[in-house]
């Protein structure tokens, strides 16, 4: 009787766990204010608190929209079983390295074997291909219009997180300033994606344990980034995007200025 089975390596698995653990932890030091840090830390943290939210809150924001458009899908166009799978097993893994390629970047990937995989519709047909794929604007575009639009929501999603950084720091802050820390923010983010995004899988049929069969029963699916121009793209529209937010946010900050004078700086609290 034919089984499915997973197993894990479990030295790799608790190393990449803890692995995930500091990141998140440092994320959440950088972006918190109230967390007591020791020395000189709390000064440090202070400068690099705005655009460390600011990333945060863009990975968020990509993925609400890209569940929205998710729920759309499934009930404009059916398969709606498929949709939730993708949402329940992948929707980071998919939406995250759609904002890079909205900014500019490119993938390399290949699916291979009989079986179908859990990725939508236009990416299966770009990567079923004898060869090593690209999937980047271009080939997107060529195949669907629509993707025309993933530039202007990533440039959308950024320019607005910007402008909240900016808010967020002294009003004093220079903008070429602005532009660096989240050209420098942006980067970073769009490194981690590529680290934790990149996929590598094969599967096949064994029987008894004996191994791979082969016999056109087993596969490849393989998508991998090219790091370094997403590591560029991400400091070129950071300082883009950062320089914009540092100009727009004073007539954001008046336009928060309450009717008796105030206004809420990015510590929540009311000054004059």
């Amino acid at each position: 009787e034919p089984r499915i089975g997973f197993a894990a390596d479990v030295p790799p698995t608790v190393l990449f766990a803890l692995l995930w653990l500091a990141g998140v932890l440092v994320v959440a030091l950088l972006a918190a204010r109230r967390v007591p840090l020791p020395g000189r830390l709390p000064r440090w943290r202070e400068r690099a608190r705005p655009v460390a939210r600011a990333m945060v809150e863009l990975l968020l924001a990509a993925l609400v929209v890209g569940l929205v458009v998710a729920l759309v899908t499934a009930a404009s166009r059916g398969h709606a079983r498929t949709t939730f799978a993708l949402i329940l097993l992948g929707l980071p893994n998919l939406v995250w390295p759609a904002l890079t390629v909205g900014l500019g970047a490119t993938w390399n990937g290949r699916v291979d074997g009989p079986f179908g995989l859990p990725v939508p519709h236009i990416l299966d047909v770009l990567l079923r291909t004898p060869d090593v794929s690209e999937v980047n604007l271009r080939t997107l575009t060529e195949y669907d219009g629509r993707m025309a639009w993933l530039p202007v929501a990533a440039g959308v999603l950024l320019l607005g997180v910007a402008v909240r950084a900016a808010l967020r720091s002294p009003s004093r802050t220079p903008p070429w300033l602005h532009a660096v820390r989240l050209a420098v923010a942006l980067a970073l983010t769009l490194l981690a994606i590529c680290l934790l995004c990149r996929i590598s899988a094969h599967y096949g049929l064994s029987l008894l344990g004996i191994g791979d069969l082969g016999g056109g029963l087993s596969g490849e699916l393989l998508l991998r980034p090219r790091i370094w121009q997403a590591v560029g793209l991400g400091a070129l529209w950071g300082l883009v995007a950062g320089f914009l937010g540092a100009l727009l946010a004073p007539v954001a900050r008046r336009g928060r200025r309450s009717p008796d004078g105030h206004h809420e700086r990015g510590d929540g609290a009311l000054h004059p």
